[in-house]
């Protein structure tokens, strides 16, 4: 067919067809307003045949876009979205509209098959496991492992064996679990070190969130697996040695356990700052100290056998016993015939010995006091060990305050397995601690006679050798 054959339109005709197109193609416009151009179209050229073949030239040749000029070449073709303009139009004519979409290329998957275009991808920034890897392998030697992990790799793989029920995760389509030797090393190097999240990310090759998040899932866990077995109170047959090996020490007899308090600093609360304002602390440091408090009673060793977290740091110590669990235990009559040793901000109760407080001391009064002396100063050293071990708590916590119980109390489990299991810690980790007790003036005291009479008798004793 010969172009001449066909008349041409003139230019504003041409012009209203193309236009016409172009709505159609980036489908901006309604249907039925297209529909009606159609119709109005088709009454000027009288004849929808003669506007096919029109569309049958022009989809052989190229159509300038700024005005009309006759095509040149068969070879050149419309840059159009769609395939086939007569198909459109008969579309339109059954009142509807089809676009054609380009197919979407194949991706190849991993077993070599062809997947969908629309295969998801998951992007993961690479990070360096070196420090990790080479502290994992054997390759390391134990006393740098315990260096950064304050524990023998005998210890740490006892841990990660315990808590592997609990915190071990499966892998997934879209990624690889994190195994649970790394999510424990993880949490142990936080709690130990107190390096911030972003040195922890980078030494483990993790997300920072990443990172926080495995530190409090596997204190949850510590908590709910190992703290019934490392942290309890002590059996009839072991209350015996306790005493025994206390009596060897202070020549007091039925001591079970030394009882100290010691403070945590944090960030000053949304919610009730007052409580937890630090006076002791603020005085000394010249600037506004907030802290939580963790009261323990420790055996000879230093092991902790009852712990009492999360009260604020406004309380005494006095006030702290009360509402301890260790008070509850007394009051039902568990701690009959045995003593639990404190400092001077304890009171003297019928199972709690403290030194003498008034002035002028008598000579079997002083002696009861150096004796007390050593007992209560195994409770500390075992909180300055505890501290030193473990420096996030030698630093103020920015852990949430209703999640930090669940931190220090993990702190606590894993201080008694290091004791249990024998672990020196280094002399150069060895902490001072700063925590100033208020001293209870015996009078203000709610002291019963019973109480006084058994703390006379046994100062007597103590000095004449009896």
């Amino acid at each position: 067919m010969e172009i001449t054959s066909i008349p041409f339109l003139n230019s504003e005709e041409y012009s209203y067809l193309y236009s016409f197109f172009q709505d159609t193609d980036t489908n901006n416009g309604n249907s039925l307003n297209k529909r009606r151009k159609l119709d109005e179209f088709d009454e000027e050229s009288n004849s929808l045949d003669e506007i096919l073949n029109t569309i049958q030239v022009l989809n052989d040749h190229e159509i300038p876009t700024s005005k009309f000029e006759p095509p040149t070449s068969k070879s050149e073709t419309p840059n159009w979205d769609f395939e086939n303009p007569g198909s459109e139009i008969a579309d339109w004519d059954q009142g509807r509209v089809r676009k054609t979409r380009n197919p979407t290329p194949e991706v190849p998957t991993e077993d070599g098959g062809r997947g969908g275009g629309h295969q998801r991808r998951l992007w993961v920034k690479e990070r360096s496991k070196g420090w990790w890897k080479y502290h994992n392998s054997d390759q390391c030697p134990d006393d740098e492992f315990r260096k950064a992990f304050r524990m023998s790799k005998s210890t740490f793989n006892m841990i990660c064996d315990e808590l592997d029920s609990v915190i071990n995760k499966k892998d997934t389509m879209l990624r690889m679990a994190i195994p649970v030797r790394h999510r424990v090393a993880v949490c142990i190097y936080r709690l130990a070190t107190g390096d911030p999240l972003r040195t922890v990310s980078t030494l483990f090759g993790l997300g920072i969130s990443t990172c926080h998040k495995l530190v409090l899932e596997v204190c949850a866990a510590i908590g709910t697996v190992l703290m019934p077995k490392f942290v309890q109170w002590p059996g009839q047959e072991r209350v015996k040695e306790i005493k025994t090996e206390f009596r060897s020490i202070s020549g007091i007899p039925d001591v079970c356990g030394s009882i100290y308090t010691t403070h945590i600093s944090i960030i000053a609360p949304k919610t009730s700052p007052e409580a937890y304002f630090n006076k002791k602390h603020t005085d000394r440091n010249q600037k506004p100290s907030y802290s939580t408090t963790v009261q323990g009673v420790v055996d000879p060793r230093g092991v902790f056998t009852d712990i009492c977290i999360g009260y604020p740091g406004s309380m005494p110590d006095e006030r702290i016993l009360e509402k301890s669990a260790l008070s509850h235990r007394a009051n039902m009559g568990l701690l009959k015939n045995t003593w639990v040793v404190g400092g001077s901000g304890y009171p003297l109760k019928d199972w709690m010995l403290v030194p003498y407080t008034h002035q002028n001391l008598t000579w079997s009064q002083h002696s009861f006091n150096q004796r007390v002396g050593e007992l209560t100063k195994i409770g500390k050293e075992a909180f300055m060990r505890l501290k030193g071990r473990w420096g996030c708590l030698q630093k103020r916590s920015e852990v949430k305050l209703q999640e930090l119980p669940m931190v220090l109390g993990a702190c606590c489990v894993l201080h008694n397995i290091c004791e249990m299991n024998g672990e020196v810690m280094d002399e150069d980790l060895r902490f001072d601690l700063y925590d100033d007790e208020v001293v209870l003036g015996e009078g203000s005291r709610d002291i019963l006679v019973k109480s006084l009479q058994a703390r006379d008798t046994i100062a007597h004793n103590l000095l004449h050798g009896v």
